[in-house]
């Protein structure tokens, strides 16, 4: 199962550039790297990414990826959220997210 993570041009180039990362501001704080399901990441770029230009949609595989856990967040949602740094080995995809009219535009999720 692929889990999603929404990055900023800047916080990708720097995961690209380093091998590694402790994810965004939020991530950081919260000491973890908050993900999304293919059910939520639409609705995670539209409470969290509204017009926003150049972001990167990451895939990661979750069976398998060590410290990570599913939490209840919004309305009780389990949400994947990894307790370690983002590696680029762990990312199996990204694809950028454009926007059309006001709407980022996702590829294919599985």
């Amino acid at each position: 199962m692929l889990i999603y993570k929404i990055f900023r041009a800047d916080e990708w180039a720097a995961l690209q550039a380093a091998g590694e990362t402790d994810g965004a501001p939020i991530d950081v704080t919260d000491g973890y790297i908050h993900f999304s399901g293919s059910d939520t990441v639409a609705r995670t770029a539209e409470l969290y990414f509204k017009d926003e230009e150049g972001l990167v949609l990451l895939a990661v595989e979750a069976e398998g990826l060590d410290s990570l856990k599913w939490e209840a967040s919004r309305g009780g949602t389990l949400f994947p959220h990894l307790y370690r740094k983002l590696r680029l080995s762990d990312v199996k995809w990204h694809k950028p997210l454009p926007i059309v009219d006001g709407v980022h535009q996702f590829p294919e999720l599985e």
